[in-house]
């Protein structure tokens, strides 16, 4: 077992907190960055600042904070090119990374290491929007950029990725995607640590709900699952209530210092480092959260108080959660679910059983048929609400034609129709025979203006597959 994940079995982890906040604290000038071009490229501040960075993470480190974050959260090419510093990927990232994995060496000890999360933040890109500018950029060169910051984070030692402040599923998939390849290519395999975005309702920007993040997160075999910035811990409390009753990976959970306050056009954090620690000790002690930290409106203040309050806690089991992780045929004892982008649906359903809808059907519908032949993706979109208006839980979507040979794009303007329309899951079996023809994989790495062909496509097969194997179990 990695260093880190073994950590996480014998006690709980403390991330350090907000490199923004902190940075704001030294009233750098334009020439701090490089330039007045550079200002505001917290990022380059490695390269160009490198001393107030490690005064930042030994702050953290001394007040006793078990993982501290590589500066890199904006570090993705696509961002560093709004600062025209693109070509300095590698640089940054490596420098980013190199830089944390020395300060935490220096403070790490036998019996309390330290460790580095390589930190991979949002690309601004909202791959799953029909928003046309947003989601102009294709799946592939999503897993692409994820992939050039993964390879310098790596070699620059970090023990753990960390994707957090994560807006949209299908990026979140992108980059995990990216990420194993950059493992495969250095040859290092390192946990991921997945962390989600949730606003006051529960869910993420696009609509995604706790349970879909689960459900889509663990079929993609994330190591641990999370949640990070927007809120305060307050509006966490009941999404790590779910996590902690129906997930069995390990949990994180780093909010904000409370819900920012403008004061005078300034961002204002209004959570004082009391409050914020006693409401992560609660965490740990009743949902047995495995690791918590600061973000957003955190300083080193916040952390002192954080660890205090958390490091003598013994974290609470989750019994269910707990016991799956070793046992071996724990797919018996987790309920088999389906996910879309937006909701979750257990298989077994109580009362039985799951009904799926098999209406939006070119072989079993006459009126899909039709309106398939009329590209009437309108009317498709109808039947399918009818389906799951009349109770269906799950749809299977086909669309084979013996009288057309457009099937790919067929299909992907069929699931660019549901996907905007409705919540409920699909799959279909006509995916696995298209799924290695080369019309099929140029319609998965088309634009994600068709907002949707990933984000329910990998859902559907990853989850339908682990679903499947589930429910062969004896």
């Amino acid at each position: 077992m990695h260093q880190y994940l073994s950590a996480l079995t014998r006690r709980p982890l403390i991330f350090d907190g907000a490199m923004g906040t902190n940075i704001q604290r030294y009233h750098l000038t334009a020439e701090d960055y490089g330039g007045q071009s550079f200002e505001g490229c917290n990022e380059y501040l490695v390269l160009t600042k490198p001393k107030v960075i490690e005064e930042i993470h030994a702050g953290f480190l001394e007040v006793g904070c078990d993982v501290i974050e590589a500066n890199s959260f904006t570090a993705s090419r696509l961002k560093l090119d709004e600062y025209q510093l693109g070509h300095l990927t590698y640089e940054v990232n490596f420098e980013a990374a190199h830089l944390a994995r020395s300060l935490a060496d220096r403070y790490s000890t036998a019996s309390h290491p330290r460790f580095v999360a390589g930190s991979v933040g949002p690309t601004g890109m909202l791959p799953s929007s029909d928003d046309p500018m947003l989601s102009n950029i294709t799946y592939q060169q999503l897993a692409k950029i994820f992939h050039e910051q993964g390879v310098p984070l790596l070699k620059g030692g970090i023990d753990v990725f960390l994707i957090e402040t994560s807006q949209d599923i299908l990026e979140v998939r992108a980059a995990i995607t990216g990420l194993r390849r950059a493992m495969e290519e250095v040859g290092r395999r390192i946990p991921i640590q997945a962390q989600v975005s949730l606003d006051t309702s529960g869910r993420m920007l696009l609509g995604t709900d706790i349970a879909a993040v689960m459900t889509t997160l663990t079929a993609l075999r994330v190591d641990i699952i999370g949640l990070n910035c927007s809120t305060g811990p307050e509006h966490m409390r009941e999404p790590v209530r779910y996590l902690a009753e129906q997930c069995r990976l390990p949990i994180s959970t780093i909010p904000n210092a409370g819900i920012p306050l403008n004061v005078n056009g300034q961002a204002v954090y209004p959570m004082e480092p009391e409050p914020m620690a006693e409401a992560l000790r609660d965490f740990i002690e009743e949902f047995g959260v495995n690791i918590v930290g600061g973000c957003c409106g955190s300083t080193h203040e916040h952390l002192d108080a954080i660890v205090r309050a958390c490091r003598p806690v013994k974290r609470q089991a989750r019994p269910q959660a707990d016991a799956n992780i070793e046992e071996k045929d724990f797919r018996r004892i987790m309920p088999p679910l389906v996910s879309s982008a937006i909701r979750s649906i257990e298989m077994q359903q109580d009362p039985a059983p799951l009904l799926i809808g098999e209406r939006v059907n070119a072989q079993g519908s006459k009126k899909a048929k039709q309106s398939l032949l009329k590209d009437d993706y309108d009317t498709l979109l109808g039947i399918a609400r009818e389906q799951v208006e009349g109770g269906a839980h799950v749809l299977d979507v086909q669309v084979a034609l013996t009288e057309r040979v457009d099937e790919p794009d067929q299909m992907a303007k069929t699931v660019k129709k549901l996907s905007m329309g409705i919540e409920a899951p699909w799959s279909s079996t006509q995916l696995r025979a298209m799924s290695f023809s080369p019309p099929w994989r140029s319609i998965l790495d088309a634009p994600s203006s068709i907002p949707s062909i990933w984000r329910t496509v990998a859902s559907a097969l990853s989850v339908w597959s682990r679903s499947r194997s589930n429910m062969e179990q004896p």
